[in-house]
């Protein structure tokens, strides 16, 4: 596969993978998950999605395993 037929393919995946944020957004709370870690002391926070990066994680990885073969 040429350089630019690779750019193109991240492109549109990155276009969906967009799409799909803003539409799931209302759906599936992402960023707002249980097992997600806040913490707010006085007029700060400390905010660490922890389970929403294992689920991304985990989705990238299968989406992945699928092109490769």
């Amino acid at each position: 596969m040429t350089i630019p037929k690779m750019l193109i393919t991240a492109g549109v995946v990155l276009i969906i993978a967009g799409v799909l944020w803003q539409v799931g957004g209302r759906l599936l709370p992402f960023g707002r998950l249980p097992g997600d870690i806040v913490i707010e002391r006085g007029n700060s926070t400390f905010y660490f999605p922890l389970m929403t990066s294992i689920i991304i994680s985990v989705l990238l990885s299968l989406i992945f395993l699928l092109f490769r073969r």
